[in-house]
């Protein structure tokens, strides 16, 4: 009797140190990242790369480590332009932001497909124009035509077209495997980060020119110097406000990509829909009046 009650006993304080402590640890996302990032360095440790891979070794590389050939692939157009998606240094892209904005994803179709659907969707629907044509890469620029300059400064469409506001916009369709395409967009907007520091420079210049003349007139120094202070202030404000248009261009790229992934810019309907410049004012006018 004594000793069954000390086994129930014994094996009460088993179950309930088992409920305690679980058999098995959950890994969370942050460290499954930083192991399986080991684990490949690891797996490539092993292997004499010399002064670096080829393509074709990278991609043998990934299919001894288990990883699918599609996603080294989009890795590695990704990392080709890498350098230009990274932070730049000094004070004006502190103040003000980047000089670019970069969206990128992978997206169903052929590359021949989701070229010209990108093409087709960035002149009709963004009001771009083409500037340089290459093989897998576009640019294209705000029209200046008067029609597009209304249809921007109305909203036509309940759109903002804020991709018309950069000075450049860059799309890059890279073939992946799979049926699949690595698209890639740029927004050069050194154009706004021109116009936001010109004008931080001249609240702070006019600060500093006030500052100069209270000095010259013999101003007390703390009160000659609240000029200075505050167009150092007022400027910086003005240049950071920036920021704000920066994202804003982000997600609209993003949305391109959106549309894109999602199958909501179609190559096949857009050509059905086409049509000539009279056609589509028309049915543009016809949407916006609720016809």
């Amino acid at each position: 009797m004594t000793s069954r009650s000390t086994a129930d006993r014994a094996g009460l304080q088993v179950r309930t140190m088992n409920d305690l402590v679980p058999d098995t640890t959950r890994i969370d996302r942050n460290a499954l990242e930083r192991i399986i990032q080991r684990a490949a360095e690891l797996q490539a440790g092993e292997r004499d790369i010399g002064d670096g891979l080829t393509e074709a070794e990278l991609m043998h590389l990934g299919r001894d480590v288990g990883i699918p050939v599609r996603y080294l692939q989009q890795a590695l157009v990704e990392e080709r332009t890498h350098s230009v998606m990274q932070t730049e240094p000094g004070l004006a892209s502190w103040l003000s932001g980047p000089r670019y904005v970069v969206a990128q994803r992978s997206v169903p179709g052929t590359c021949e497909r989701v070229h010209a659907a990108l093409g087709r969707w960035m002149t009709e629907s963004e009001l771009l124009t083409v500037k340089r044509r290459f093989p897998n890469r576009t640019s294209w620029e705000p029209r200046r035509d008067m029609f597009s300059s209304i249809r921007r400064e109305f909203n036509v469409g309940g759109r903002a077209y804020r991709l018309a506001r950069a000075r450049e916009i860059v799309g890059q369709v890279s073939p992946l495997e799979g049926g699949r395409c690595h698209v890639q967009l740029l927004a050069d907007l050194s154009n706004t980060r021109r116009s936001y520091l010109s004008g931080a420079a001249t609240l702070a210049g006019s600060g500093a020119i006030a500052t100069t003349i209270g000095l010259t007139l013999g101003v007390m120094v703390p009160v000659a110097l609240l000029p200075v202070g505050i167009g150092l202030a007022a400027g910086t404000v003005l240049a950071r406000r920036r920021m704000s248009k920066v994202e804003q261009m982000h997600v609209s790229l993003e949305q391109v990509l959106d549309r894109l992934e999602h199958g909501e810019i179609d190559l096949a309907d857009g050509e059905a829909k086409s049509g000539g410049t009279i056609e589509r004012l028309a049915g543009e006018i016809r949407r916006n009046l609720g016809f």
